[in-house]
Order: structure tokens, then C-alpha cells, then sequence
């Protein structure tokens, strides 16, 4: 059972990130009759500590020793989580604290801490999308998911940017306290038990056009008719090729088949026109291509990961749907 949580800051930290911690198991809410746990903030490097806002500081009488008793160890973003060394003793600590049973969770940046320690090895985790590539690199023996709000490869829960914590924080109380708690915190703080969708529909991914010298002309008149259904064969002659010469090309520069670029580029010009216009839904599939407001749908919910209607209500506010 969930009882002791201990969240251990770096310099740095970012004060929201802790904030999600602190809101979600800090909170006596005993009169509710809610679980109430032995929380603790953890200093790894002094009693007083800076925020990335200027003349914020965090201080705390606990040290590390404060995290051998903790059944949830939480480690939030920090300025430096990215690129640093960590403490020794902070990267033990937590190795210690899995190997005894314990569950750690990184929000947002905090999952290079740990990656530090050995604990994303043989794991998949989450990550900020604008940390995926970085992470993946610096700890290659891990499978970064960077799509996802979070990932729970148990002991091991891992988060994306900042909201994503909220998300990860109120599965681990529905997984050790059951739904209901997880709803009440949820209504309290005023946010949604669980959210639809994942961290793509957050994405600024535009897909790249530099080294391609072959199809370039190509991939710029395929973004002008992007409502038009084309094939290989068609684009092979434009670019004055055989089609599977072209097909190959296209591969080699784009990384991707001509599908499934022109595809993406669909659902990136849906995502456009459902932030920035009125349209509805129906207008927008056939301003795309997908045709109908069917297919748009099914496109967007495997690319994104959540409807048409539900992005727009997201970036635009519920009156747009």
C-alpha cells in the first residue's frame, strides 16, 4: 500500500513540476476521507536549493537518508536534469530503493536522473517530446516513447512535460488506491482523472525537407494538392522517373514511402485548420483529402491519438466544437 512519498530536488527545479507532486499526495484531505501520506520534500544537494524562477529557493530539512523510507520517490524537472552530473549518493538512493521494492516516477525532465541511475535500462519510458531524441541517445538501452503522457513499467512510472506529471501521478493512485480516489483528488484539483489521447497532439513536427534533392519539387507540389488523390505513378512522371526508381529516392530522402509522408502532411494541415478556422469537421476532410469526416477521424486518432472534435476543444476551447 501507498503510504510514504518523498520527492528529491536538484537545483533548478522547476516549481510546477514539484508543485504536481505536492498538490496530489502533500495534501491532507483526511476530512474527505481520503488517504493522507507521509510526504517529504528531499534535498540531493543542500538544505536550500534555487527554481528556475528568479529569487524563488526551496529549502528543507531532509536530506537523502529521508528517501530509504519512501515507498514512492518522485523526481520532478530541474534546469540541469538534461545535462549534468548527478550526486552519487542521489543515483544510489533510488537503485536502492527499486532493488527494495519501492516505485520511483520522473516528471518531465527528471527521467534523466533516471536514466543516470540505471533505471531506464531493459525499459520503455516517456519523455518531453523535445527531450526524446537526446534521451535516447544518452541512454540507448532504454525505448523512449515520446507520443505518450506517460509510461508505468512498474517500479519504474515515467512522465512527459509538466501536465503529464498530473496524469502520472493520479494512475499511480488509481493503480494503489482505486478509481474512486483517483476521481475525488482529481475533482479537487480540477482536472480530468484520465486524458484522452497522448503527447503527439502536442508536437510541433513539422516533417523535414532538407537533403532532398531529387524529390524536392516533387514533396512541394505534393503539399499544394494535398486534397488531390495521387499515386506513385503520377509523382514518378513529374519527377521524370520510373516509379520504383522514384519510390526508392523517395525513401532514401525522406526517410518514409510517399503514403505515408503525404499522409502526415494531411493530418498536419487538419491539426492547422482545426486550431485556426472555423470549418467543421466535414469542410476540413475535404480541404485535406481524407474525404470524408470518417476518414479523417480514423487518420487523426491513429497519428494523434484523440478526435478531430477533441483536439479542437483542446486548443480552442469548448465553445469551437
Amino acid at each position: 500500500m501507498l503510504r510514504n512519498v518523498a520527492t528529491v530536488l536538484l537545483d533548478g527545479v522547476h516549481p510546477f513540476e514539484l508543485g504536481v507532486v505536492c498538490e496530489v499526495f502533500g495534501l491532507d484531505r483526511s476530512d474527505e476521507g481520503l488517504p493522507v501520506y507521509d510526504f517529504a520534500v528531499v534535498s540531493a544537494e543542500g538544505p536550500r536549493l534555487g527554481t528556475h524562477v528568479g529569487g524563488l529557493t526551496v529549502s528543507t530539512p531532509y536530506g537523502l537518508d529521508r528517501l530509504d523510507e519512501a515507498d514512492l520517490i518522485a523526481v520532478p524537472a530541474s534546469d540541469v536534469n538534461v545535462d549534468r552530473d548527478y550526486p552519487p549518493e542521489l543515483l544510489a538512493a533510488l537503485r536502492r530503493a527499486v532493488d527494495r521494492g519501492a516505485r520511483v516516477l520522473s516528471v518531465c525532465s527528471g527521467v534523466f536522473v533516471l536514466g543516470a541511475a540505471g533505471l531506464l535500462d531493459g525499459r520503455r519510458c516517456a519523455a518531453h517530446w523535445r527531450h526524446a531524441d537526446l534521451l535516447a541517445r544518452r541512454f540507448p538501452r532504454t525505448r523512449v516513447e515520446p507520443d505518450v503522457l506517460y509510461v508505468d513499467e512498474d517500479p519504474v512510472i515515467t512522465s512527459a512535460g509538466t501536465a503529464a506529471g498530473i496524469d502520472a501521478c493520479l494512475h499511480i493512485v488509481r493503480k494503489e488506491q482505486g478509481p474512486e480516489v483517483a476521481n475525488r483528488i482529481a475533482r479537487r484539483m480540477v482536472v480530468p482523472p484520465h486524458r484522452d489521447g497522448g503527447q503527439a497532439q502536442y508536437i510541433e513536427r513539422p516533417l523535414p525537407r532538407n537533403s532532398c534533392d531529387t524529390v524536392g519539387e516533387v514533396l512541394g507540389w505534393m503539399e499544394q494538392h494535398l486534397d488531390e488523390e495521387v499515386t506513385v505513378e503520377q509523382l514518378a512522371a513529374r519527377a521524370h522517373m520510373a516509379p520504383r526508381t522514384f519510390a526508392r529516392r523517395f525513401q532514401q530522402e525522406t526517410g518514409t514511402t510517399p503514403y505515408r509522408w503525404i499522409l502526415r502532411q494531411r493530418v498536419l494541415l487538419a491539426q492547422e485548420l482545426l486550431e485556426g478556422t472555423d470549418e467543421t469537421v466535414d469542410a476540413v476532410a475535404a480541404r485535406t483529402g481524407f474525404g470524408t469526416a470518417a476518414a479523417l477521424r480514423h487518420q487523426f486518432v491513429r497519428a494523434l491519438g484523440t478526435t478531430p472534435n477533441a483536439y479542437r476543444r483542446a486548443f480552442r476551447g469548448p465553445e469551437a466544437a
